[in-house]
């Protein structure tokens, strides 16, 4: 029974029989009168038919009238498999079947398989079946291993973004994050194959280049713009099926090159993308042009003479990629189209443009971009391209170059929140300006002054006449208090202190955050003024526990001593007097000598032993004042440090620690970017 034709789901446009190139397939049919349209297909699982046919025309005809009239392309399946017995048919079913065994290209390209690709075809078929990240025999494919620096800076970045989380954005860190994912990835894939993009311009004859490696005619050409809607892979060896997941290539657009010993083991390895044209007008193919070149590990970039000094190239791609010059190739197309030494004009401007870019060539032996001028129509200087790019492969480390090369462009990118060029932190003298500050601000050098003279008034009290600590006293009690008026209130103090203790926290922010990257100066600012809140009353706190002990001041061990000799002095005048008065009053003989001697001894002597004893207590009075206002200034930098410096110290800490992972990350060290 003759099979019956069905529209191809994957048709963009119908096509007539017309239209149609007549394919050549591997069945043995025998028939004559064949009409123009009839042809016999390769299925997809490359199987062989036999069979014998005596009068297929009708069916042709058939066949051939149905894709005309409803205006569909038809593809039926064969029967034959890969494997199978062929069958042995006779009649015009047979040559019905053999003319519906039409197997046809994905529906992006419109043509009929040829015989040259036929072999291509089955096997892509054939890999688009493989187990994922499979390789040949079922065995994953071996992974990719980066070296020990190149794994050693990862892990500086890893570090790095994990401990600049909290104080970065994660817009500034989404560079470094996708460079991690997308080492980890291309890390678990292949490392036996490199894959290469072909990027290009609309009319750059990139897909003609394509085709020109592979070999076979694979990705469409013509003068219909954009050609290349949609990323065509082509792998020169198996196993490389995980790597096209990766990029989101379906199956149907996987392909295989031109069988060929020679080619393939020249290439063996290598993953040929043919991308969209990267100023296509279409949105959506620029989108997959810029989101597969951050997964490729090699971009060739096919310029042609019209278009290689093109702005949107060279701003948009060439210059932000300069760093990336070792895993690319800038390819002149269409050199056969320049007369005379035209090319080599064209390919020393293209040279200059590309220094100006800051891509390095990768000439006289120096790593760089390769650049070469060719001709994919003719084939002038493909050769050259497929050597060159045989040797890049056989290297296998464009993988791990094009990591590098991320991790130097996410370095360069996180260079303004991380490198400062001076060197920052808190300073010794800033340290102590800011414990001075605080000490001011709780009245410290008062509060030992204070300590001094009490010290003083106790020598005093300990040590004076009665006679003088007698008339002190009545002074003291006879002066009124009215029209006294204080010069400052608590309330003045306390305000007065409170914006001496946030000047000072301010002033050693400023400091500790100098020269810092934006976002840690404003972490250090933020601690400090964290840290600042509720500074003023702890500081008043410990002043009224750390200021002067309870009780009186402690006495000297010679402060008994003076306490007698001035009892003395008292004791002389009062016996004096009195012995006065008894010769006065006639009780006592006369004797004026020895009670007026007594009487001045003891006048004379108690002031004596009151002067001396404040000169030998100004001493231990200074060292008491000295000691209360240490106290003070201890506690109050004690306080400073717990609640101001130690915070900030944190964050600075933090910074040095970012900044050494950022130096192995840039391959500078942390003196490189302090």
């Amino acid at each position: 029974m003759a099979s019956v034709p069905r529209p191809h789901v994957h048709s963009p446009r119908p096509r007539t029989a017309a239209e149609a190139k007549p394919g050549t397939g591997t069945s043995a049919s025998t028939g004559t009168g064949l009409s123009a349209s009839a042809g016999t297909g390769v299925s997809a699982s490359a199987g062989t038919s036999t069979g014998t046919g005596t009068d297929p025309g009708p069916h042709a005809t058939t066949n051939t009238n149905t894709r005309t009239n409803t205006n569909t392309r038809t593809n039926t399946k064969t029967k034959a498999k890969a494997g199978t017995t062929p069958d042995t048919a006779t009649g015009p079913d047979t040559a019905a079947d053999a003319e519906s065994q039409e197997t046809w290209d994905d529906g992006l390209i419109a043509r009929r398989v040829t015989e040259a690709n036929a072999a291509a075809l089955a096997a892509e078929r054939a890999s688009a079946i493989e187990p994922a990240h499979r390789g040949p025999a079922g065995h994953i494919p071996t992974p990719l291993a980066y070296d020990g620096p190149l794994r050693s800076r990862l892990d500086a970045l890893r570090e790095l973004v994990g401990l600049s989380r909290t104080r970065l954005d994660s817009h500034t860190l989404a560079e470094a994050g996708r460079v991690l994912d997308e080492a980890a990835a291309r890390r678990k894939l292949s490392g036996r194959h490199t894959v290469v993009a072909l990027a290009g311009a609309t009319g750059s004859g990139k897909s003609q280049l394509f085709n020109a490696l592979a070999g076979v005619p694979i990705s469409e050409t013509g003068v219909r713009r954009p050609t290349t809607a949609a990323p065509i892979a082509c792998s020169w060896s198996d196993g490389a099926a995980g790597l096209i997941d990766r990029l989101g290539i379906p199956g149907r657009l996987r392909r295989r090159p031109l069988h060929n010993q020679e080619s393939e083991a020249q290439l063996r390895g290598l993953v040929l993308i043919d991308l969209p044209d990267h100023d296509s007008a279409a949105v959506q193919h620029r989108e997959q042009v810029d989101r597969i070149l951050k997964l490729v590990d090699a971009v060739i970039w096919v310029v042609d003479p019209e278009k290689y000094a093109d702005a949107i190239l060279h701003e948009r791609y060439l210059r932000p990629m300069a760093g990336h010059a070792e895993i690319m190739f800038i390819v002149l197309n269409q050199v056969d189209r320049l007369p005379g030494d035209a090319a080599d004009q064209v390919l020393d401007d293209l040279r200059r443009l590309l220094d100006e870019d800051g891509i390095a060539l990768g000439e006289y032996g120096e790593p760089g971009a390769t650049v070469l001028a060719l001709s994919a129509l003719t084939g002038e200087g493909v050769g050259d391209l497929r050597e060159s790019l045989g040797e890049f492969v056989a290297e296998r480390g464009a993988a791990a170059r094009r990591v590098a090369a991320d991790l130097d462009a996410a370095a360069a990118e996180l260079r303004p929140v991380y490198a400062t060029g001076r060197r920052v932190g808190l300073t010794e003298e800033a340290r102590e300006e800011f414990a001075a500050r605080l000490a001011d601000a709780v009245g410290a050098t008062a509060a030992g002054e204070a300590a001094e003279r009490a010290w003083l008034r106790n020598a005093n009290r300990a040590c004076g006449t009665p006679w003088l600590r007698l008339w002190r006293w009545y002074h003291g009690r006879g002066e009124s208090t009215t029209g006294r008026i204080p010069v400052r209130t608590q309330a003045d103090e306390e305000a007065t202190a409170r914006q001496r203790v946030e000047q000072a926290v301010r002033t050693v922010s400023e400091r500790a955050s100098a020269g810092l990257p934006t976002p840690w100066a404003q972490a250090v600012r933020e601690a400090a003024v964290r840290g600042s809140q509720g500074l003023s009353e702890a500081l008043d706190d410990l002043a009224s526990r750390a200021g002067l002990p309870p009780g009186r001041p402690p006495r000297p061990g010679w402060w008994p001593m003076a306490v007698l000799v001035q009892a003395a002095m008292t004791l002389l005048q009062i016996v004096g007097g009195l012995w006065l008065v008894g010769q006065i009053a006639g009780v006592m003989a006369p004797n004026l000598g020895v009670p007026v001697l007594l009487m001045v001894c003891g006048i004379v002597g108690g002031p004596l032993v009151e002067w001396g004893c404040r000169m030998a207590a100004r001493g231990p009075a200074r060292r008491y004042g000295q000691d209360a206002e240490r106290r003070l200034r201890e506690a109050a930098a004690s306080c400073g440090r717990a609640r101001v410096l130690d915070p900030v110290a944190a964050e600075l800490l933090r910074y040095r620690e970012v900044r050494e992972q950022y130096g192995r990350v840039a391959r500078t060290g942390a003196a490189g970017v302090g």
